[in-house]
């Protein structure tokens, strides 16, 4: 490829980013919802050199500072083992985003895989094969699901992972398999399959384009979904373990202090919504995005 061809396409891909910037930006509040998960992001990434007390966040004592409430020294107050509850909400960020990504990074593309697959095989075993499956999982609350499986395994942040992600899929696959069906017997279909196109090329470059939009939104606000049901099983005991900082172990330890001891849980119970408010509101400017470009 040429300079001036490598230049062209450069200029379109960044034509294509502004544009869809310039779209997103047209709803305020998915801009703020865009800075907050920036700015958790880059808290989580530089937790060790942002927190005030980077040691409060493993295998740490000091009686002495215990249960203090909020002052300039310790903004967010101390835990009854005297360590500073703003340090551990950092260092709990990064787990409540390893589990987001670690889990919609082993299911959306499981998920729409299956979904692409049953849509264009609609009408066949193959389709009957996948859907029932499927039906099978959905059929099962997400949380009871994650909550049997984790009581099986050992409770780590690790087993949480694989049991969240063992539920999550079939929503990916029923979501795709839904878009896939109806695009199949659109002409550019037809058109690929009369010249001769592979089934593989037909499914993962002629109908999977169609569905970004969907999928997009989707893992957007899947992200915290995933995040507060990671939450909700370090509540219970079934995720990371003491001391490692988790926002959802955080909570239900303060909560046997409540209300005297109030922001031993309070503070962590606020980062979990401004996490799972800041995804919510990006997939709502994602799918607002989406839906002009497609106009």
């Amino acid at each position: 490829m040429s300079a001036t061809a490598e230049i062209s396409t450069l200029s379109r891909v960044w034509d294509n980013i502004k544009r869809s910037w310039y779209n997103y930006s047209k709803n305020p509040l998915s801009v703020v919802g865009a800075v907050i998960i920036a700015a958790v992001v880059i808290i989580a990434v530089f937790a060790p050199f942002v927190s005030p007390y980077p040691e409060h966040a493993g295998n740490y004592v000091n009686f002495d500072e215990a249960s203090e409430p909020p002052s300039s020294a310790h903004l967010f107050g101390t835990d009854v083992f005297g360590r500073d509850i703003l340090t551990r909400v950092f260092f709990g960020f990064r787990l409540s985003l390893i589990m987001g990504v670690v889990v919609i990074s082993l299911t959306a593309p499981a998920g729409i895989t299956l979904g692409l697959i049953a849509g264009y095989m609609k009408n066949t075993w193959v389709e009957a094969v996948i859907m029932r499956i499927t039906d099978i999982f959905v059929a099962v609350p997400p949380l009871v699901l994650a909550l049997a499986i984790c009581s099986i395994l050992t409770p780590n942040i690790f087993n949480a992972m694989m049991a969240v992600s063992l539920m999550w899929w079939p929503w990916y696959t029923r979501m795709v398999f839904g878009i896939a069906s109806s695009i199949k017997n659109e002409f550019f279909v037809q058109a690929a399959e009369v010249t001769g196109a592979s089934k593989a090329h037909i499914i993962f470059r002629e109908m999977l384009p169609n569905c970004f939009g969907p999928i997009l939104t989707k893992i957007s606000l899947d992200m915290g979904w995933v995040i507060l049901l990671g939450s909700a099983l370090s509540f219970v005991g079934l995720g990371a373990q003491p001391p490692t900082p988790d926002l959802g172990t955080m909570v239900a330890d303060g909560g046997r202090y409540m209300p005297d001891q109030w922001w031993i849980a309070v503070f962590p119970a606020f980062a979990i919504m401004l996490i799972v408010f800041g995804f919510n509101i990006i997939g709502d400017g994602i799918r607002d995005m989406m839906q002009v470009e497609e106009v």
